[in-house]
């Protein structure tokens, strides 16, 4: 090759990647507005509705939608059902929806790395091939902010990595301290679970780009990273919304 078309496959080779990037983000933004609006048809035809259930078939990527559960009443009790999407005989107001949010459920967990998928988890109730996915929160920062005051009552923001598990959070800011800068922490005292909750919906506030500019604010490359990492615009300050 000459100089010319060697600097030429190589500027094409990164602008292929470059859209490729770009293709897998605008994919994870469209799986997440589609579970958003899947989620707003089942809560308003069933309010109390927390999850949907379904069968999924992996060697064909299908999957048959099955109803909606409520929250259980206890850590012990079953989910309770609140509509048979095979057998409700047509009396439910989401049976008329039923064939619509079977499409969107699939759309949503179509990409791989749909960040969808961190909200799916085995049907342990049920037998065979059944799987549960939970209906994110209305407002993803508020419910955020409610799990950690559970543990952190005073925290005002949190600094998240998107690097990390797709939104770890790395630091917690509790107010002022008394030179006047923010106290921070390293030290987060909710459990393992809690956490991989929480970094499920900081990974979807930064797929969905109207989210990301409304809640994330970017460190900035004066940031100085706990664990040494480099500075990064994927490291982001978090306003929690007030208490």
């Amino acid at each position: 090759m000459t100089p010319d078309t060697t600097d030429q496959v190589a500027r094409l080779a990164q602008q292929r990647e470059d859209l490729a990037t770009q293709r897998r983000r605008i994919e994870q933004a469209y799986a997440l507005a589609v579970l958003d609006h899947m989620a707003a048809t089942v809560r308003q035809m069933c309010p109390e509705a927390a999850y949907v259930t379904f069968a999924y078939y992996g060697k064909t990527r299908a999957l048959d939608l099955h109803g909606a559960l409520g929250a259980a009443a206890s850590q012990i009790s079953p989910l309770p059902w609140l509509w048979d999407a095979c057998d409700s005989g047509g009396e439910h107001p989401l049976d008329h929806y039923s064939d619509k949010l079977e499409v969107d459920l699939q759309q949503a967990l179509e990409p791989y790395d749909s960040p969808a998928w961190a909200t799916v988890s085995r049907n342990a109730a049920a037998e065979g091939n059944s799987w549960l996915l939970e209906l994110p929160p209305a407002d993803r920062a508020v419910h955020i902010a409610d799990l950690i005051r559970q543990y952190h009552p005073e925290a005002t923001a949190v600094v998240v990595d998107r690097r990390n598990a797709g939104g770890r959070v790395i630091e917690i800011i509790e107010g002022i301290a008394e030179d006047g800068t923010d106290q921070r922490t390293t030290r987060r005292r909710w459990s393992r679970e809690c956490d991989d909750t929480i970094a499920a919906l900081v990974a979807q506030i930064f797929a969905l780009p109207t989210l990301a500019d409304k809640h994330l604010v970017p460190a900035g490359s004066a940031y100085r990273h706990p664990y040494g990492s480099s500075p990064s615009d994927l490291v982001c300050l978090m306003p929690l919304p007030s208490a």
